[in-house]
């Protein structure tokens, strides 16, 4: 069995929106997030525990290269005074290519505005498997379309 090493990939998304009303969005309000990104987000369900609370497991549908995909993750750590959520993937396509994969989002407030970074920190199944840029990319797209839903309905 091949052995691969915790990998890191991220990015940073400069925003409008405070970090309090991001951060409120995915950890408070993740259902609303389908009628706020259609087009890539297909559904949000919870299944365990409430929106917002540690622990509880949720489950993303969304389009991934053409294709539906689904991914079930734990809300595994909530930092409220920084802005701060951690998910950790425990079923779905992403498990057939990389052993383990956590996403953590954090909102910094700044002078007009906020920066969100995303981290993915994930090991994969084998070497030769790609890093996750597209998910990545889809994750940058949903945040600018809540900073676009934000700054739109919220000022």
């Amino acid at each position: 069995m091949e052995s691969t090493q915790l990998q890191k990939l991220e990015t940073k998304v400069i925003m409008k929106a405070s970090a309090e009303q991001f951060y409120d969005i995915l950890c408070n309000k993740t259902h609303q997030i389908p009628s706020i990104f259609p087009d890539n987000l297909l559904s949000v369900q919870i299944h365990k525990g409430q929106w917002g609370t540690e622990g509880s497991i949720i489950s993303w549908n969304y389009l991934h290269e053409g294709k539906v995909t689904e991914v079930k993750e734990m809300l595994e750590d909530i930092d409220k005074e920084n802005n701060k959520i951690s998910f950790k993937v425990m079923e779905g396509e992403l498990l057939k290519h990389y052993k383990s994969f956590k996403i953590i989002i954090q909102a910094t407030p700044k002078e007009n505005g906020s920066i969100v970074h995303c981290v993915f920190q994930y090991q994969k199944q084998k070497h030769d498997i790609p890093d996750p840029h597209a998910i990545l990319q889809i994750t940058v797209e949903m945040s600018k379309k809540i900073n676009e839903y934000l700054t739109h309905h919220h000022n």
